[in-house]
């Protein structure tokens, strides 16, 4: 003896709250993981931005205040410029170690 089947509505209603269900499980609950990843990545991002800045300021001081007066006169532009370099090749070292790892992934 076969059982009764259901309904239309009944079946229309099961299978959209199946669709709705699964669409919840494959979108919103995976957007939700990878909000919490790029919420680190920033609040990451902001912390060494301001690790770098502060240690740039640190470093003009120190070159400003202990080099016994050889950035005076003319050469109160050195501090700046050397600061500024060190900024650049930080940078530059920092973007081929990362530019290396993902190539030696691929």
């Amino acid at each position: 003896m076969n059982p009764r089947p259901k309904p239309l509505a009944q079946q229309g209603q099961e299978l959209k709250d199946l669709v709705l269900a699964y669409f919840k499980q494959e979108t919103t609950d995976e957007l939700k993981a990878l909000a919490g990843y790029v919420l680190f990545g920033v609040v990451a991002w902001m912390l060494i931005g301001i690790g770098v800045a502060c240690g740039a300021v640190g470093v003009l001081r120190l070159l400003q205040e202990e080099a016994g007066g050889v950035f005076d006169g003319n050469w109160s532009w050195a501090p700046y410029f050397i600061v500024v370099i060190l900024l650049g090749l930080s940078g530059f070292i920092t973007w081929k170690v990362t530019t290396r790892r993902k190539e030696r992934r691929v």
